[in-house]
């Protein structure tokens, strides 16, 4: 698949992109947003599956993550809505190409919370998301709230002012992630009201400036996120079509799915499936 660097507009940023193509006419396209501390390269098999049911399908790395890394990441200034900026190129990018189809998001985890913060959601007819909450630590399961305290209020400072950016990889804790995108998003775990509580007003109007569908699918046995964090989460797209599709690792069947699991290549034929139609109903303007 095409792989190439796309210029952030008015950064000086470039982000790296995949780009999936279908070998028929094409139904809509899809740009999937990743969660934080995961490369696009975990969604290769995916994208190409679902290039294959006809989709243009783009994949991409924030800024300072994967194949968009450039130099040292302690010298890599960006925050969350430097991340959202490079999602909205990303976006801008995909409907360029093929500006008379519909454009879908598929979100996994933060990928579902960023688009509450794009400037242009004109460009966007509905949003997928995939095992997405608040991720406000109240909202998490027992095993994430246990370990929260400790974890936002000594390991994520100490060991980001020590370094100059959060050393996931070494911690086994979520991965590298640049300084000011990881203190962020831990004001944002912090605060009842997640992102729209921790950024204000500003972020509550532009989630509730949102009217594309919105459609979740939330994982039963998600290690991290609850259905209670899922529907917080949605509920911020206030004017937006919006619910939530409960999913149990029996409904497939499997022992498990997690967080992580949709994507794996296993699930083809039930949970990529389920995916597949949700989009193609919105592709047919159901």
């Amino acid at each position: 698949m095409p792989h190439y660097l796309l210029p952030v507009p008015d950064t000086g940023h470039c982000v790296a992109l995949r780009a999936y193509a279908t070998p028929g006419p094409t139904r809509a396209s899809v740009v999937i947003g990743g969660a934080l501390g995961v490369r696009q390269h975990f969604y290769a098999e995916f994208a190409h599956w679902l290039a294959e049911q006809g989709y243009r399908v783009t994949t991409f790395d924030y800024r300072g993550q994967g194949d968009s890394r450039q130099g040292p990441l302690r010298e890599v200034r960006a925050d969350l809505h430097d991340w959202a900026r490079d999602y909205e190129a990303v976006i801008a990018h995909a409907k360029a190409l093929s500006p008379g189809s519909p454009l879908f998001l598929l979100g996994h985890s933060l990928g579902a919370q960023l688009p509450g913060l794009l400037r242009e959601p004109c460009k966007v007819d509905g949003l997928l998301c995939i095992a997405a909450g608040s991720g406000y630590w109240r909202d998490c399961t027992p095993t994430v709230q246990w370990a929260a305290p400790w974890f936002w209020h000594v390991l994520v400072p100490l060991a980001t002012g020590a370094c100059g950016y959060f050393p996931g990889r070494r911690l086994r804790k979520v991965g590298d992630i640049p300084a000011g995108v990881m203190l962020q998003w831990r004001r944002w775990c912090l605060h009842p009201r997640y992102s729209v509580g921790a950024e204000g007003e500003a972020a509550a109007r532009s989630y509730a400036a949102i009217r594309f569908p919105v459609h979740a699918l939330s994982i039963r046995d998600d290690e991290l996120m609850t259905c209670h964090g899922t529907q917080q989460l949605i509920d911020f797209y206030a004017n937006a079509p919006r619910c939530v599709e409960r999913i149990a690792p029996e409904d497939v069947p499997t022992r498990h799915i997690g967080h992580f699991g949709f994507f794996r290549p296993a699930f083809a034929g039930s949970l990529w499936l389920r995916a597949a139609q949700v989009l193609a109903a919105w592709a047919a303007g159901n």
